[in-house]
């Protein structure tokens, strides 16, 4: 852990989401968001923001929302937003007339459509850089107007990357673990719900929404979700590399093993569907 150069009156908004346990499917604090709300804690002297937006009607959201606040934050924005309606429209209408100074997320998330497209089109939007897999920020100068950052690369390699303020972060599991929640923090802290309005913006100065964001929220109710389902397994083929395995293979003789001749056909069909269970491929 770096020391952090941090000037005052930084603001930081770090956007967070209810995850889902990959065994228990049960609701919790995303890994990413809980890492990225981590490194804004770390931070001294700024004036951090947390918010999530979703239905305040929600019962395990509320129950998600208090572990965040279980890590010793005192309020958390609760932007009320329809299941059926879309949210990024409501967090690009709230952050067009308020844009923070950081702004961090994780990089996908763990239910839903999780196609990790959040910090990019915001960063769009809002005319915000964007780095993407951080894992620490390591000091913020606002009056130059600029941060530095700890980036992750493949095979546990960092990369110190500047980037001009302001700008979207998403945060890489290589982050530091966050923090268990306290029970009596979780109580402490409140969650503030603000009603949202969606209403198209195509003023001057403000942010402009495609038609396909604005409709996406009549398109959901027609989806079908289902649950994934795992890859056939792919046949393993022997190569011969050398000309030695090559005439190894051709001069073998062929053996048969537990092979026998079928001629009805229907047998032939139950023999290999039974061959295509044993090789995992159905």
């Amino acid at each position: 852990m770096h020391k952090q150069a941090v000037e005052d009156n930084v603001n930081i908004t770090v956007l967070v989401s209810v995850g889902e346990h990959p065994l228990s499917k049960r609701p919790r604090r995303a890994e990413q968001d809980a890492r990225a709300l981590e490194i804004g804690l770390n931070i001294p002297d700024t004036n951090l923001q947390v918010m999530h937006a979703g239905s305040a009607s929600n019962v395990q959201t509320n129950t998600v929302l208090k572990d965040y606040l279980g890590m010793g934050l005192p309020e958390i924005k609760l932007l009320n937003i329809p299941h059926e309606n879309d949210s990024l429209t409501e967090l690009i209408n709230t952050f067009d007339n308020n844009i923070p100074d950081i702004l961090l997320t994780g990089i996908r998330a763990e239910n839903g459509e999780s196609s990790g497209m959040t910090p990019y089109v915001l960063s769009e939007k809002l005319g915000m850089a964007l780095v993407p897999s951080i894992t620490e920020i390591l000091c913020i100068n606002k009056t130059a107007g600029y941060a530095e950052l700890l980036q992750a690369l493949p095979r546990g390699q960092r990369r110190k990357v500047s980037v001009k303020l302001p700008f979207v972060a998403t945060v890489d599991m290589a982050a530091q673990a966050p923090r268990q929640s306290a029970f009596g923090a979780a109580i402490r802290g409140k969650i503030t719900v603000i009603d949202t309005i969606a209403a198209p913006t195509d003023s001057a100065g403000s942010a402009s929404i495609s038609p396909d964001l604005t409709n996406c929220e009549t398109l959901q109710t027609e989806w079908k979700i289902t649950p994934a389902q795992p890859r056939p397994k792919r046949l393993k083929i022997i190569k011969a590399k050398t000309a030695a395995d090559r005439f190894k293979a051709a001069t073998a003789k062929a053996q048969g093993g537990a092979g026998k001749v079928i001629y009805n056909n229907q047998e032939a069909a139950d023999a290999i569907f039974k061959m295509l269970k044993d090789e995992k491929v159905l």
